[in-house]
C-alpha cells in the first residue's frame, strides 16, 4: 500500500500528487484493474507471450 505522510507546510494538493505518483509507480491501480475479472491461465500466457513479442520487435527496431 502506498503510504504518504504530510511533510512540513505541505499542501494537500502536493501530498495528493505524491500519492498518485507512488500508486502509479507501484502499479497498484493497474493490478487492481487486471484483477477485476478472472483470467484463465492459457489467456494469461498468451497475453504475456504477446507482450514479450512486442518488446522483442521493439528492441529489434531500435537495434537497426
Amino acid at each position: 500500500m502506498a503510504d504518504v505522510r504530510p511533510e512540513n507546510n505541505e499542501s494537500f494538493e502536493s501530498m495528493l500528487k505524491r500519492f498518485n505518483r507512488k500508486v502509479q509507480q507501484d502499479g497498484i491501480l493497474s493490478e487492481a484493474r487486471r484483477r477485476t475479472r478472472f483470467e484463465r491461465p492459457p489467456t494469461r500466457r498468451k497475453r504475456k507471450d504477446a507482450a514479450k513479442r512486442r518488446l522483442a520487435i521493439k528492441a529489434a527496431r531500435k537495434a537497426t
